[in-house]
C-alpha cells in the first residue's frame, strides 16, 4: 500500500483534492485516460513522432484530473464512494480494513496490471487483439476494483473519521 499512497501524492491528492476528485465528473471524464492513452500509443503509425503530442496530453489529464472538478454538491453515489473508498484503502495504516477487502482489492490491481502488460506488448508489436483486449480488460477489472472500493466505504463510513466525507 505504501506504493499506492506514493502514487495518490505524485498527483497531488491532499484532502481538498481528494474531495475534487470525488465529484462524478472527475471519476467518469478519468475513465478516459487508458483508452486515451492507447489511442494516442497507436497513433504512431499514422503520425510518428508527433504521437507524442497526444501522449503528452493524455498523460497531462490524468495527472489534472483529480483536481479539475469542484467539490461534488454530494458525495452519497457511487462514483464518489470508489474515490472516498479508495482514500480509506489507502490509509489502512491508520485505520485498519479488512483483510476481505485487501485481499480483493489486491487481487483485482494484480489481474487489472496482467492485462495492462498485455495491452503494453500489443502497442509494442501493433496487435489490434492483444491492445484492445488488454485495454478492455483492464478496464473492467479497474470498474470492479472501483465497485469493490464502493463496498470498502459503504463498510468504514460509520468509523468518525469517514463520516464527514459522506453529505
Amino acid at each position: 500500500m505504501a506504493f499506492w499512497s506514493k502514487m495518490s501524492k505524485s498527483f497531488g491528492l491532499n484532502d481538498e483534492t481528494w474531495m475534487r476528485h470525488a465529484n462524478p465528473l472527475s471519476v467518469y471524464t478519468r475513465y478516459t485516460g487508458l483508452p486515451l492513452i492507447v489511442f494516442s500509443v497507436w497513433s504512431r503509425v499514422w503520425i510518428g513522432w508527433y504521437s507524442l503530442i497526444p501522449i503528452i496530453i493524455s498523460l497531462i489529464w490524468l495527472k489534472v484530473n483529480p483536481s479539475a472538478f469542484p467539490k461534488p454538491k454530494s458525495t452519497d453515489n457511487w462514483a464518489s464512494k470508489c474515490v472516498l473508498g479508495e482514500r480509506v484503502w489507502l490509509n489502512d495504516k491508520k485505520i485498519p480494513i479488512s483483510k476481505n477487502h485487501k485481499l480483493a482489492a489486491n487481487a483485482l490491481i494484480a489481474v487489472s496490471s496482467v492485462f495492462s502488460l498485455i495491452m503494453v506488448y500489443g502497442l509494442v508489436v501493433l496487435d489490434p487483439w492483444l491492445s484492445g483486449i488488454g485495454c478492455m480488460m483492464a478496464f473492467i477489472f479497474k470498474l470492479w476494483f472501483a465497485d469493490r472500493m464502493v463496498w470498502l466505504f459503504n463498510d468504514m463510513k460509520s468509523h468518525k473519521e469517514y463520516k464527514k466525507w459522506l453529505y
